[in-house]
């Protein structure tokens, strides 16, 4: 019965707008109440395409001279539209529309806040387009920079981490092929480390891990002359991660996180005081990383990964059958959130 208490609330706040008992407000604050309930912890996709039925609705019945409430609604339509899992553009382009809509209102007649909270969906709605090439990267950098205008690291410590884990995240994904990739690497490492200023292990783990996590990942794939010293630092970042990733608890996460480790650890040598004596103990290390987390990716479902990984392990066998010194670039798997 429990399972199906949002469809019944959604049923029943569409019943009520056919009512002549409650006031219009009412209505539009009954609506939009319940399709934030919707979002919340979704069940299924359908729950989100609820919500924005009930948000449209909500914003049928709303007056003309109500221009606030309805870029307030507009705004959480976005973030609806935005949590639609599509592999396609369809949804972020509605939700890239919603925002735009209300932003300027927002401006005008709304709080800093609201404009800022708006400005970072943004900016993820436009950094998920640009990874379908359909929007400039660039575009969601520039909202982030805006976002973090109002969220300062002193007033708004947890909105300052995220808009930096994905400002890192979107400097890293651009391509490497003019002089200033370099510096954007820098950035990304600046970034990962400034969210890590106010996310601590005990207060915020999940948000911890997965910047200890990215961290590892700027540090092990940055262009550098240090790379030895930066592919050390990037296993403690995994090691940090890892002391709240665990095969019981985060699975998924924690085969993420060691395959960044194991794809770290092919980059150095057993002896730091003599890399030319090869890597053979760590990459029997890297080996058994792939294959727990192969298994893991398995059991999800998630073929694509566990299909890179057996193509990263025969290679890996080859290197130790041979004892020749396993350097090479893995993929990282870095993660982003809302």
């Amino acid at each position: 019965m429990a399972e199906n208490l949002p469809d019944h609330e959604f049923n029943q706040a569409l019943a009520a707008i056919e009512s002549e008992s409650i006031s219009v407000n009412e209505k539009i604050d009954l609506l939009i109440q319940i399709a934030v309930g919707l979002q919340q912890r979704p069940k299924s996709p359908q729950q989100l395409h609820n919500a924005v039925t009930l948000y449209d609705k909500a914003l049928a019945l709303c007056p003309d001279h109500e221009t606030l409430l309805q870029a307030r609604t507009h705004a959480r339509k976005g973030t609806a539209l935005q949590a639609i899992p599509e592999a396609s553009t369809e949804f972020l382009f509605k939700a890239q529309a919603e925002f735009e809509t209300a932003l300027p209102v927002l401006t005008q007649t709304g709080t800093a806040e609201e404009v800022a909270e708006v400005e970072m969906n943004l900016g993820l709605v436009l950094q998920a387009l640009a990874g379908f090439r359909a929007a400039p990267i660039t575009e969601a950098i520039a909202a982030y920079q805006r976002s973090l205008l109002v969220f300062t690291r002193e007033a708004y410590a947890t909105e300052y981490a995220i808009l930096h884990n994905n400002l890192a995240t979107a400097f890293l994904s651009i391509p490497m092929s003019d002089e200033r990739g370099k510096m954007r690497e820098a950035l990304a490492v600046q970034s990962f480390q400034e969210a890590l200023k106010v996310i601590n292990l005990i207060d915020q783990p999940a948000e911890y891990a997965m910047l200890q996590n990215n961290l590892g990942n700027a540090l092990q794939y940055v262009s550098s002359s240090h790379a030895v010293e930066n592919n050390l630092r990037a296993l403690e970042a995994y090691d940090e991660a890892l002391k709240v990733r665990t095969v019981q608890d985060t699975p998924y996460e924690y085969a993420n996180t060691l395959c960044n480790k194991a794809n770290c650890l092919q980059n150095l040598p057993d002896d730091l005081n003599n890399p030319d004596a090869g890597n053979r103990e760590r990459l029997r290390t890297a080996r058994r990383y792939y294959r727990e987390a192969n298994e893991i990716f398995k059991q999800y479902g998630d073929m694509p990964k566990a299909n890179m990984i057996s193509e990263m392990l025969e290679q890996l066998e080859a290197d130790i059958g041979t004892g020749l010194s396993g350097s090479r670039t893995g993929k990282g798997f870095g993660e982003s959130r809302i």
